[in-house]
């Protein structure tokens, strides 16, 4: 809602702006003046200064309706943008007016408050920078190490670890599907946007476990809330403006919530490849490999703001014909992105974890499930159960013998392909743990897949032939699902097929000789890209 504005009001507003557009009401030597104009504020820029000034509207999500109102959020602007710039949020000036003028901290009654900011370089930020071509690895990698260390120092708490739960993250979904249904189906198509609303609510549902435990490491923090190109600035060192101020809701969250603003805006410009090398950077800095698994749908979160967004502006009806219509047009394109994340992270995927018994497989296997809350189907239960064995009751044979031969092990994995077709059919991913050591039986779960309408990812652990006999040698001492032992390590590498005939849209390869976070973050970067393309190219 717009609050209704007072014919003094008006008249004090217009005063304001035409005093703003005049170069000599300012104390300092100003040349042109450009205006720059947002649903929630006008920006006068003079050359070296910059004064905003927000518009007394109330949109429910913000309120700018009295002067104090703008007072109080002008100066939270400077307090706010200052965390991530240096010496360009300058100070709060008010705007006085006496008999027959209008002046900068006159000694007049205060109509306004403006912020007043150091006037940066247009041409130095990012989406500048990217468009020519200009911007750096290094200039990259920089940022990635400034937003690393802005979130890991940054206030947190449990007021702030609040907003990172699925219950405020679904209040902030739902109202910003409930503002844009107004423009539903004039502007935004009615379909897509009930199937969008459906798979956040799925999503955040399914995902409830995910969402505690970015609390409970820490992910939770008072971010930016608005990270987008044109916000950020290369120019003594890096300065990072325009972070929101009028609502902390907006602004408390999920650090994976703030860089998926970025690397939509990344996307929504063209330059996608540019955003998964930042998050890939930021997710190794913060060790954090998870941001992978909420990228897509903080994306869709992002997107759908800003569709929202030019949605408002153009029904303000303050904007000549042309510029609405450009509006609408940026409303659908943000609202064709959100759907796009949407399509993408309420896909199913079959994740199949294969490769030679004691190259990893099980570990990283489970460590997946335990991630995703996805179930997982392990090849050595699956057969002992057949064979009404308990899971750890030792079965160790000579290679092809005993619950081993050729027989039993096709009867495991067509029970494992049955309990998948289940799994993928009632809409749930899976995770398979076996070695999968024969073309025609990977085919099969690829098929499989495809049939299902379902992304397939094939992870194929891999380490050093030490590594594998070190881990297989000490399977003798303790108990263990697996009855592989070194002494079959041979057998089985001479009938193992190499993946040789798996696309590299479906297949990842996974050192297992390093920290278990590390290969985490290398799968869910590398999967992050898979699955985006299967789901584009489905």
């Amino acid at each position: 809602m717009v609050r209704g504005v007072s014919d003094s009001e008006a008249d004090h507003r217009g005063g304001v702006e035409f005093a703003l557009s005049d170069p000599t009401f300012y104390p300092h030597p100003v040349g042109k003046i450009q205006i720059e104009e947002t649903h929630i504020s006008k920006v006068f820029l003079t050359g070296d200064f910059v004064y905003k000034v927000k518009k007394p509207v109330n949109l429910g999500f913000l309120d700018f309706s009295t002067l104090e109102k703008r007072h109080h959020y002008c100066e939270q602007e400077v307090l706010l943008n200052q965390r991530l710039s240096q010496d360009v949020y300058l100070d709060v000036v008010a705007i006085t007016r006496e008999p027959g003028r209008y002046a900068l901290n006159g000694p007049g009654e205060t109509v306004e408050y403006a912020v007043k900011m150091r006037q940066l370089p247009r041409e130095k930020t990012m989406l500048e920078l990217l468009r020519r071509g200009t911007l750096s690895a290094a200039m990259l990698q920089e940022l990635v190490h400034v937003l690393s260390h802005f979130y890991e120092k940054t206030r947190k708490g449990p007021e702030i670890d609040a907003m990172g739960g699925p219950k405020m993250i679904e209040v902030n979904t739902e109202e910003d599907f409930t503002q844009t249904a107004p423009f539903v189906p004039k502007i935004l198509d009615q379909g897509n946007f009930s199937r969008m609303h459906q798979a956040v609510h799925a999503f955040l549902s399914d995902h409830q476990d995910l969402f505690q435990r970015r609390i409970e490491t820490g992910r939770i923090c008072d971010c930016h809330g608005d990270l987008r190109l044109g916000h950020i600035y290369f120019v003594d060192g890096i300065q990072i403006i325009d972070c929101i101020e009028f609502n902390d809701r907006f602004r408390y969250g999920d650090v994976a919530s703030d860089l998926a603003f970025l690397s939509m805006d990344l996307d929504y410009h063209g330059f996608s490849d540019v955003g998964h090398t930042l998050l890939t950077a930021y997710a190794r800095a913060a060790s954090d490999p998870e941001v992978f698994l909420l990228l897509d749908f903080y994306k869709c979160y992002r997107a759908h703001v800003r569709c929202k967004v030019e949605c408002l502006r153009q029904a303000a009806g303050d904007l000549s014909a042309e510029k609405a219509r450009l509006a609408v047009v940026r409303a659908q394109r943000y609202f064709e992105l959100a759907y796009e994340y949407a399509t993408s992270f309420s896909r199913r995927t079959l994740w199949i974890v294969c490769g030679l018994s004691g190259s990893g497989k099980s570990t990283i296997a489970t460590e997946l499930a335990k991630r995703m809350s996805v179930r997982i189907l392990k090849s050595d239960i699956i057969r002992k159960k057949f064979f009404g064995l308990k899971p750890d009751q030792p079965a160790v044979a000579r290679f092809g013998e005993g619950i081993y031969t050729q027989v039993a092990t096709a009867q495991t994995y067509e029970r494992m392909l049955l309990e998948t077709r289940r799994e993928l059919f009632i809409g749930n991913s899976v995770i398979l743990d076996a070695t999968f050591g024969s073309r025609q039986r990977r085919e099969l779960f690829r098929c499989l897949a495809e049939e299902m309408g379902a992304n397939v990812i094939f992870v194929e652990c891999i380490c050093p032939d030490t590594a594998l006999r070190k881990r297989l040698s000490q399977r003798k001492d303790k108990k263990s699902v697996s009855d592989a032992r070194v002494q079959h390590l041979e057998a089985q590498r001479q009938t193992f097929e190499v993946l040789s005939e798996l696309d590299d849209s479906i297949h990842l390869q996974v050192s297992t000789d390093q920290p278990l976070q590390q290969s985490l973050q290398q799968i869910f970067s590398a999967a992050y890209l898979l699955r985006n393309h299967q789901a584009q190219s489905s």
